[in-house]
């Protein structure tokens, strides 16, 4: 048996590399290094109560 070290981003659903990831900045829960690049710094579920902003769209 292997051991696999992946985990499901809160933010977008994707499975990515624990290691490579972040805490959300609400509940501490896993967000992947792109959706942080991108700005994101809570989970779905913290966005959805209103503890983070969404990150602006394009052109705005």
């Amino acid at each position: 048996m292997t051991e696999v070290d992946k985990m499901i981003c809160r933010a977008c659903g994707n499975e990515e590399r624990a290691s490579e990831g972040y805490p959300c900045d609400g509940c501490e829960t896993f967000i992947c290094v792109v959706c942080n690049l991108r700005g994101v710094t809570h989970c779905k579920a913290c966005q959805d109560k209103g503890e983070g902003a969404a990150p602006p769209g394009p052109g705005t």
